[in-house]
Formats: C-alpha cells, sequence, structure tokens
C-alpha cells in the first residue's frame, strides 16, 4: 500500500481554473471518496492522479515517489471505470487477467491470481462467459476484480456503480466495503451520491468549484456542516435553514424566536437542522403542514414556517393533514448556527 499527496496541485482548461491549489494527503490504506455535484472537480482530480490529465502546478506523490510527470502506466495504480470499460470480445477470465497479461506476469501466477479475485468476488461459475452473458452487476465485478488481481498499491474508482439500478448499488456497496476490509488498500472513490459517500468512506472529501470545502470523517460531516453548502448536500432530506436575525440573545426569525447563540447579536444567521433532530407537538416553531408523505419507516412533513418551509421526520403511524398548525421543536445540541451572508458555520460550542 501507500500514501497519496497532493500539494498545492492546479489544473487549468484554458483559462478556466478547474482545481485550485488542492492540499490533500490520503492515508497508507485509507478509503478516501471525493464527493460533490457535477463539476466541481472530483473526476478531474481523480484523472490528475492517474496521469490521464497533465497537472499545471503543484505535484502528486504516491508514498515518497513524485508522480507529477510519470505516465499512467509508470504510477503502479489500478482504475474501476463508471463504464466498467470490459472487452466484449473476451471472456471474463481473459478481462481479469487482462492487466497482468500487459504486466508479462507469469502464466501460472496469472491463472492463481484470476481464480483468488474471482473468488473474492463470487465470480467463479461466470470465468468462461462473455459480458453480454453477464448482468450489470456481474461486468461491474468483473471490472472491480480485473483491478484487484493486479496489486496496486491505490485503487481509483470512478463512479462505478451508478450505472446500477438501487437495489444493485445498495448490494454493490456492501460488497466493495467487505472487500476493502478484506484486501485493504488506498481507496480514492468518486461519486456524486452522498448515501455511498457516508456508507463507505473512511473519510470524505467534499468538493465545490474545484476546492475541498470540507474534509472529515462521514459522521463529523453530516452532524458538523462547514458550510450550507455541505449541509444542503449532505443527507437526505437535507438540512433545514431558517433564516434570523439576533438581538438581545434571542434568534427572531419568521415564525420562531429561540435563544441565539452567545456574541452573535445584531447578525444575521441560518438555523441549521436536520429534519430527523426536530420535535412535533411542542416547542418555538410555528409551522403549517403543506405535504405529508408517507414513506414506510417514516413520515416525511414539508411545513410552512412563515414564508420559508422545512423539512420534519415524523414517525410512520404519525396523522395529520394539509393545511394544519403546529409547533416544533429543533433539538437544542443539534442546532447548527450559519452566517447567512458567508455560509460558514460557526463555532460548535464544546
Amino acid at each position: 500500500m501507500a500514501s497519496v499527496t497532493f500539494e498545492s496541485m492546479r489544473k487549468l482548461y484554458g483559462k478556466t481554473l478547474a482545481l485550485k491549489s488542492i492540499d490533500l494527503i490520503i492515508r497508507d490504506g485509507e478509503f478516501m471518496v471525493l464527493l460533490g455535484p457535477s463539476g466541481c472537480g472530483k473526476t478531474t482530480l481523480l484523472r490528475c492522479l492517474a496521469g490521464l490529465e497533465r497537472i499545471d502546478g503543484g505535484t502528486v506523490r504516491i508514498g515518497d515517489q513524485d508522480v507529477s510527470d510519470l505516465p499512467p502506466r509508470d504510477r503502479n495504480i489500478a482504475m474501476v471505470f463508471q463504464s466498467y470499460a470490459v472487452f466484449p470480445h473476451m471472456t471474463v477470465f481473459d478481462n481479469i487477467a487482462f492487466g497482468l497479461r500487459m504486466r508479462k506476469t507469469p502464466k501460472a501466477d496469472i491463472d492463481r491470481r484470476v481464480r483468488e479475485g474471482a473468488a473474492l468476488l463470487q465470480l467463479e461459475p461466470f470465468l468462461s462467459r462473455y459480458p453480454a452473458q453477464l448482468s450489470g452487476g456481474q461486468r461491474q465485478r468483473v471490472a472491480v476484480a480485473r483491478a484487484l488481481v493486479t496489486d496496486s498499491p491505490v485503487l481509483l474508482m470512478d463512479e462505478p456503480l451508478s450505472n446500477l439500478d438501487a437495489l444493485l448499488r445498495l448490494h454493490a456497496r456492501a460488497e466493495l466495503k467487505r472487500l476493502h476490509s478484506e484486501v485493504p488498500r488506498t481507496t480514492v472513490y468518486v461519486t456524486h451520491d452522498q448515501v455511498e459517500a457516508l456508507s463507505m468512506g473512511d473519510r470524505i472529501a467534499v468538493m465545490r468549484d474545484g476546492e475541498i470545502v470540507q474534509l472529515d470523517a462521514p459522521g463529523v460531516i453530516y452532524d458538523r456542516p462547514a458550510s450550507v453548502f455541505v449541509g444542503s448536500f449532505i443527507g437526505s432530506p437535507p438540512m433545514n435553514f431558517l433564516r434570523c436575525v439576533t438581538r438581545d440573545r434571542t434568534a427572531v426569525g419568521d415564525g420562531f424566536e429561540i435563544d441565539a447563540p452567545s456574541g452573535t447579536d445584531g447578525r444575521t444567521l441560518l438555523l441549521g437542522i436536520r429534519p430527523e433532530n426536530i420535535r412535533i407537538g411542542e416547542g418555538p416553531i410555528n409551522g403549517t403542514i403543506v405535504v405529508v408523505e408517507p414513506l414506510g419507516s417514516h413520515t416525511l412533513l414539508t411545513v410552512r414556517v412563515g414564508t420559508e418551509t422545512m423539512k420534519v421526520v415524523a414517525p410512520a403511524d404519525f396523522t395529520a393533514r394539509p393545511n394544519e398548525q403546529m409547533r416544533f421543536a429543533p433539538d437544542p445540541h443539534k442546532i447548527r448556527w450559519m452566517d447567512e451572508p458567508t455560509g460558514r458555520a460557526l463555532p460548535v460550542p464544546q
């Protein structure tokens, strides 16, 4: 295995700065997720690491080696693409063996490692089949097996599950997490799916407009987002944000008054609260139910608070009708205050 380091790395497309001075250390054996919306730079960062894009400043290191100017074949990495890139004219065995043959691995070692990789991904019954005879999930496993058997210390994965249906993605996430625990290697995983990021990553680098805006463990990013953007992007449904103005240590919003954090008098803030951290039937927020969505395990409410709306997670047996007025209480320990002009989080009291 090997660590990966980006130092002040920049990438330009013409005059457009796609990556803005990226500084990131991915630890040896870590499962790092690059998360963000389309166009944020996450795939570009992965391609710069792979050597598929030339960088325009800074350095890229794998272990102690500066690989900034090395071609992809000399970086000793393996990659799984979004499209899987399995060869239709080759059997599953030959697809998995392809990288090993390109490296001129002895035939006996190829056979042993292909069968070990197939066993790890439950592909033994399909080794003589062609990709057209496989399901999407099986083709995805072939691509992962091909990357794993090379024993490269760094594994790159570019949205490998995005072409699978919801149930298959659920199964594949668990399989990839199991594989990482059984065959640990430094893994960099690109996705726009925040559920994948939260469930799989040791740490998540949330990206926006070519920058890393928050880097931390999944639980920290979910519970203490560094900005309105992160709170809005992570979570389904996302964090609620209600605008308010503070005076005399009270945050006054349209439809609520609540204790404000100390030292914020005269400021415009956003009260951030996750939908599952709101109690129904009492509290300082006065709201009107707009939509009731029964979702099996819970009921999701859309509530109008003054001129704004918020989402509330209610018990599955909760009964309410649209236009019904109720009071709501955010858990004071789960409120995350944001500075409205900048969108940045205020420090969480310890």
